[in-house]
């Protein structure tokens, strides 16, 4: 009888949690539409808050994201890191843990049901002053590397602070003062998580992923240079095959890879916003070959740069009907 009663108390909990995000998913979806109006990415008065909405699925887009916290009210999206697929939805949550190359698809959306989307992007030393508080150190530390990816079940704990922060945004003048407040709340959930040792590895120094993040940030830093494995493990004071090891862990790639990817997609950012030629673009980001410049070029986004540079270009001058940029539609 015992064993009946909490087993029906637990089902009662679930149906009401699930009655929740359901109810506070419909009103982030009505105030992301409210806030934004048209297709594209939309920077809010909260600096590191960004809003999406598409009308229509879209092609892949690739970026470099930052550490974030990802969120849909509506639709669904597909994001590959290296050759790894990940799909959220309105039911779940994405955290990037590292700053990564990513491409990113929305991949249901339309105009009677249109993709509605947030990113609130973190910085380290917010993620290492709450973990340090939180006492998560010891433990993050110890851990090996993971994915510097994941995705959750979202809760009704973690969309009610953000739906105050959106709520916010209805009184610019309240911004400055109570909306690093909100954000300092829901790194606190997201740390909270049972994976949330991924956000707080990254920050605590002396692991292996904290040493990981400064090889990502030093391959970010210099692209365009050669890149000496050797030397970059004697910079963050890893053995070459542990750094493989546990680059590969965090990343999916090598960091030869990385940087490759770290190239092509400031090629493309070149020869996008600055009208430069294929050549030009290679030998700025690095390639002292332009026919190997060509050919990974190719290989990465589907085709020869002039005609990709074209298409992009063709997009932008309404081809999406005001949908933004590539690069905005990735957020």
């Amino acid at each position: 009888m015992l064993n009946t009663t909490l087993s029906s108390l637990r089902t009662d909990r679930s149906s009401t949690e699930q009655l929740q995000v359901t109810l506070m998913r419909a009103e982030l979806a009505a105030l992301i539409e409210q806030h934004t109006g048209s297709d594209g990415l939309h920077q809010t008065a909260v600096g590191r808050l960004m809003l999406a909405r598409a009308s229509c699925s879209q092609k892949p887009a690739h970026t470099v994201s930052e550490p974030a916290f990802c969120i849909l009210a509506q639709g669904s999206k597909r994001v590959l890191l290296a050759d790894e697929v990940y799909v959220y939805d309105s039911s779940h949550y994405l955290i990037v843990a590292q700053s990564l190359p990513l491409s990113g698809q929305v991949i249901d959306a339309s105009p009677e049901a249109p993709y509605l989307g947030l990113r609130l992007n973190f910085d380290v030393k917010d993620i290492a002053a709450l973990a340090l508080q939180l006492k998560l150190g010891d433990a993050a530390a110890t851990c090996s590397p993971q994915r510097g990816l994941c995705t959750g079940a979202l809760t009704a704990s973690l969309l009610e602070p953000v739906l105050r922060l959106l709520k916010l945004l209805a009184t610019p003048e309240d911004v400055e003062a109570l909306a690093p407040l909100i954000c300092r709340e829901i790194l606190y959930r997201l740390l909270k998580l049972p994976e949330g040792w991924r956000l707080a590895q990254m920050a605590v120094v002396g692991s292996h992923s904290q040493r990981i993040a400064k090889a990502i940030s030093l391959l970010t830093q210099r692209y365009q240079q050669p890149l000496r494995v050797e030397d970059l493990a004697e910079e963050i004071h890893m053995s070459v095959s542990s750094l493989h090891q546990h680059f590969k862990a965090v990343t999916a790639m090598s960091p030869l890879q990385f940087q490759k990817q770290l190239r092509l997609q400031e090629a493309r950012r070149i020869m996008l916003g600055e009208q430069v030629d294929a050549a030009t673009a290679g030998h700025r980001v690095g390639y002292e070959s332009q026919s190997q410049f060509n050919r990974e070029y190719s290989r990465f986004f589907g085709m020869p740069p002039a005609r990709d540079v074209k298409r992009l270009r063709e997009m932008q001058m309404g081809g999406m009907g005001g949908q933004g940029s590539e690069a905005a539609r990735n957020r």
